[in-house]
């Protein structure tokens, strides 16, 4: 299954919109700036049963490892000793959303990253659209854990969609979801990155970078403090909040998020982005194959034509 199939309309090619990112987009793996490599590393590898994928030693010595599932990456993790640590009040990731494709799959990495005592469990939420488990990793980066119910079950008024944060319990989750096959191989169904979920200082100021110029679709809008986006009729791909972070500027270099990264299908698409950002009057470096701006607090967003290289995706 790819990953356009999880979260897209449909598999099939869209037309691309001049002010809208295609339905076929996929969120890519996210680069997370870390104090101790090895550390992160075998927290990412245990608990969420992730496997290396490459690395490559920069100029200067800065290592940089991509971790994923099969030939999927989920992070690039940049090793950067020195750095403050994440300020959880400043603009910056919330957290990283990984999909699932069944409950059996979710449950049996939720258990594998309950028992790892580096993974510290934050808590469970039925959003209608979806089921999710929190976790926090050793440096404070969020992580969320989650299966879509089917499309068919999703509520929508006026182009928005109804989601709401109810509680789970999750053992009882545990005892009715787990099997044996998915306790004793978490990864046997890889999942994707479905969402991202940024820490930002004014929500309305997000709405004008991600909606009005970046072309994602705002999908909920009403929540307090927050604004939920995406492409193709997703619930989301993109949400930003101001819950811990109201009124924070721009970020200063600290450990944490250092890109958010996206794959648009086709030329064309990358095309009527850079038309979108030059319109908005926004700086942005395109290499042809990518084109990667920063948001109004700072965070580097890059989006990629598919097949970009994990070397070059290494480079940015």
């Amino acid at each position: 299954m790819t990953a356009s199939s999880l979260t897209s309309t449909s598999a099939s090619a869209q037309t691309v919109g001049e002010q809208h990112l295609s339905a076929d987009l996929a969120m890519d793996a996210v680069t997370l700036r870390v104090g101790d490599l090895e550390l992160m590393s075998s927290c990412y590898e245990n608990a969420l049963a992730l496997q290396p994928i490459e690395e490559r030693a920069r100029v200067g010595g800065e290592v940089h490892r991509v971790l994923g599932r099969g030939d999927a990456p989920f992070f690039r993790l940049v090793a950067t000793p020195g750095l403050p640590g994440v300020d959880p009040s400043q603009a910056g990731l919330f957290h990283t959303a990984i999909l699932f494709e069944d409950q059996a799959s979710l449950a049996g990495t939720v258990l594998r990253a309950a028992q790892d005592p580096r993974s510290r469990f934050a808590g469970t939420g039925d959003h209608l659209v979806s089921e999710a488990f929190y976790f926090t990793d050793p440096e404070g980066n969020g992580i969320e854990l989650y299966w879509d119910r089917p499309r068919d079950q999703w509520q929508w008024t006026n182009g928005q969609v109804a989601m709401d944060t109810l509680f789970i319990d999750p053992n009882k989750y545990l005892a009715e979801h787990l099997t044996d096959e998915a306790s004793a191989t978490p990864g046997m169904r890889p999942g994707i990155v479905g969402h991202v979920h940024l820490q930002v200082g004014d929500v309305e100021i997000a709405r004008r970078f991600y909606v009005d110029t970046l072309g994602f679709e705002t999908t909920a809008g009403s929540h307090p403090g927050a604004l939920f986006a995406a492409a193709g009729g997703y619930h989301h791909h993109v949400a930003m909040n101001t819950w811990n972070s109201r009124g924070a500027g721009p970020r200063a270099t600290s450990l944490g998020l250092a890109d958010v990264a996206i794959t648009l299908p086709g030329r064309e698409d990358l095309d009527a982005l850079t038309a979108r950002l030059s319109r908005a009057g926004l700086s942005f470096a395109d290499t042809g194959r990518s084109v990667r701006v920063e948001d109004p607090w700072g965070t580097p967003v890059t989006l990629s034509l598919p097949g970009t290289g994990t070397e070059e995706l290494l480079a940015r």
